[in-house]
């Protein structure tokens, strides 16, 4: 809907790899999805470029520069003049803002409200480093504030927070990492608030020590691979048995 003030911009292209038609391993095209998005409101601006369904570049409106957030070690573009292209388009939005109020004040602002998610972004092992990633998706409009807590304490370092990636069904997606070092003892919250939201949503994540093998585990354990062994070894005997007699006849 228009009352969420953003405007989205579809694309599909394609991508030919160029070869010899005589090539038997000729590839057929690749298709891509390029996205683009320009959002404004009274207390936000957003104007970001997503490919496949991932972030690539965004407009830093307070650095007053272009992010390239694609990894380091790709090959991309430096995407000259969109920053510049970027500050005009904001500017065009927010000169048509009132505009847009004005005529769309009978329809109700939609709400979608957050769902999160918080995991470790890697196996957590006692002692040493790892990242939460709080996880939140499925809201509308942007963005959500997102806080983190360590043992009723509030973390103010350590911590990032992506800007707000559309989906094709109008809701948003942002990720906040924290960096920190797994500790036996210590718990950690991630706390999402919305306007779509009565209290913000809160989840906690904290180490847990994986349980050794029972006492009855390890004779369970054997009692299983004797019954299997003797199985096996009935069964091969019995094998035996009845090529024996094949190749004797009978009596």
């Amino acid at each position: 809907p228009m009352k969420r003030f953003v405007q989205l911009y579809l694309t599909e292209f394609l991508l030919v790899t160029r070869r010899d038609r005589s090539d038997p391993f000729l590839l057929p095209p690749v298709q891509h999805e390029d996205l683009e998005v320009v959002a404004c409101s009274p207390a936000n601006e957003m104007d970001m470029m997503a490919l496949d369904g991932e972030h690539v570049w965004h407009a830093d409106f307070i650095q007053g520069k272009g992010v390239v957030t694609m990894p380091h070690f790709l090959v991309h573009p430096d995407f000259p003049g969109f920053y510049e292209r970027a500050e005009k388009r904001e500017k065009f939005c927010k000169d048509n803002l009132k505009t847009l109020r004005l005529e769309m004040k009978d329809i109700p602002d939609p709400l979608d409200p957050p769902s999160s998610l918080l995991y470790p972004a890697h196996h957590a092992v006692l002692g040493e480093k790892n990242v939460l990633v709080c996880h939140v998706s499925g809201f509308c409009p942007a963005p959500v504030q997102v806080s983190w807590m360590k043992n009723g304490q509030e973390v103010t370092s350590g911590s990032s927070l992506t800007i707000p990636l559309p989906s094709r069904t109008s809701s948003f997606t942002q990720i906040s990492r924290l960096d920190f070092i797994v500790q036996f003892g210590d718990v950690y919250s991630c706390s999402v608030d919305h306007q779509a939201l009565r209290k913000p949503l809160t989840r906690t994540w904290e180490f847990q020590v994986e349980a050794p093998p029972g006492p009855g585990d390890g004779p369970a354990v054997l009692c299983a691979v004797g019954v299997m062994v003797g199985l096996l070894g009935a069964a091969t005997g019995a094998f035996f048995m009845v090529k024996g007699m094949q190749l004797i006849g009978p009596s």
